[in-house]
């Protein structure tokens, strides 16, 4: 069982890849490839839903599409998985975020997330960006997890599980490269004005990241390698 160290979050949700429901959908949407998996699935790229999600602010159908542009919003103990176009994404409970659209209805140019957490992974392609209140994150082929803390004037936890990403706090500016979780706080800068520290590995898991990048028919960088180090939270 993969490790994991949580904050504010329970080991259940963590290990939402356990479920039937979703291995069965995954084991459907992975054989038979992301096109001919969305016709068999009603022309729908949810993978799994489980609970109270709106999208658009009405509820959300497992026969639904979701979009670039649309506005996800998910209740206490809901959470939603979904591959759009090359990327996969998991939005855990309690989280709002929209997609904001690319080229096209499939490509995402922008993950704005304004509360909640959600993890993905991104296939190559043209600059987008995740931005939280606290955090601009441009990004390229990577997996990262993003997790946002509204009462806490929007303090972000962010980690680049794997690739490159630009991270730009206030003042701070860094480029993260990772082949194994290279974690960030990015926060209200201090009196030293400093907004951006290191952090280490939480509430996410290698497991999760790569049943998310077998979904977008990618691996992690770890299986490419396959070796890891130590969630220090340095990267690697």
């Amino acid at each position: 069982m993969t490790q994991h160290h949580l904050q504010g979050r329970s080991d259940a949700e963590i290990q939402w890849y356990q479920r039937r429901s979703f291995l069965q959908a995954a084991a459907t949407w992975t054989a038979l490839g992301g096109a001919a998996a969305a016709q068999a699935q009603a022309r729908s790229n949810i993978v799994e839903l489980q609970g109270d999600v709106d999208i658009n602010g009405t509820r959300l159908r497992p026969d639904h599409t979701v979009q670039s542009g649309d506005r996800i919003t998910t209740g206490p103990g809901s959470t939603v998985i979904f591959v759009l176009g090359q990327s996969a994404f998991h939005v855990r409970q309690n989280s709002s975020l929209t997609l904001e659209r690319g080229p096209s209805l499939n490509a995402v140019s922008l993950l704005r997330l304004l509360s909640g957490a959600v993890i993905s992974v991104w296939g190559k392609g043209s600059a987008r960006k995740i931005v939280t209140p606290t955090l601009t994150v441009g990004i390229r082929g990577t997996g990262v997890y993003t997790e946002v803390f509204p009462k806490e004037n929007g303090r972000t936890y962010f980690c680049n599980c794997y690739g490159t990403v630009d991270l730009v706090s206030a003042s701070d500016q860094i480029t993260s490269q990772s082949e194994y979780h290279q974690a960030f706080w990015s926060n209200v800068p201090n009196s030293e004005g400093v907004s951006l520290t290191v952090a280490r590995m939480m509430n996410h898991s290698d497991t999760e990241l790569e049943f998310l990048a077998r979904l977008a028919h990618q691996r992690t960088a770890w299986q490419i390698s396959g070796k890891k180090v130590n969630r220090n939270g340095k990267g690697y």
